[in-house]
């Protein structure tokens, strides 16, 4: 297995070869302009900000690292019955896919599934080099704050 600090999710994810930065530009990739969020620039700031609340949730860090502990243990053939040509094939394993519904609803609650459902069929970005569980994981994370991001400048336009 591997060590895990009692630091911050971010470096955690770093330490995996994801940054801040390849979260936001992942979701920046999808983005499409909405009241209160209508220039990528903006996008890109409301992003980090609401990543940046988001990575500090135990809850979040314990379904993310849970996905990286099972995709090394799946990669290993230590799951039982998810042999490593299972792991890397097109159909049977819906676990991970289940993760990422998890994180996502977790975050942002249905909106986030609906954010998950165009992440996972387009795979922008850094999903796309990412394994079959951990791409599902980051996917739930991106989608879940991603669609956090519209709901709130929403939310602060209509208040204005």
């Amino acid at each position: 297995m591997f060590e895990i600090s009692r630091k911050s999710l971010i470096e955690f994810l770093e330490r995996k070869g994801i940054t801040l930065k390849d979260l936001v530009d992942t979701a920046l990739e999808m983005f499409s302009p909405h009241p209160g969020v209508e220039t990528r620039e903006k996008a890109a700031q409301l992003l980090a900000e609401e990543f940046a609340e988001v990575l500090e949730d135990v809850n979040v860090s314990c379904l993310l690292i849970a996905s990286f502990l099972l995709e090394e243990a799946a990669e290993q053939g230590q799951v039982p019955g998810l042999n490593p040509d299972r792991l890397k094939g097109p159909a049977g394993l819906v676990a991970d896919e289940i993760l990422g519904m998890s994180i996502a609803t977790y975050i942002a609650g249905a909106r986030g599934i609906f954010e998950l459902v165009r992440f996972d069929q387009n795979k922008p970005g850094i999903l796309k080099r990412l394994g079959p569980i951990v791409n599902d994981a980051i996917g739930g994370l991106i989608a879940g704050v991603s669609s956090n991001m519209y709901t709130k400048a929403l939310r602060a336009k209509v208040t204005k």
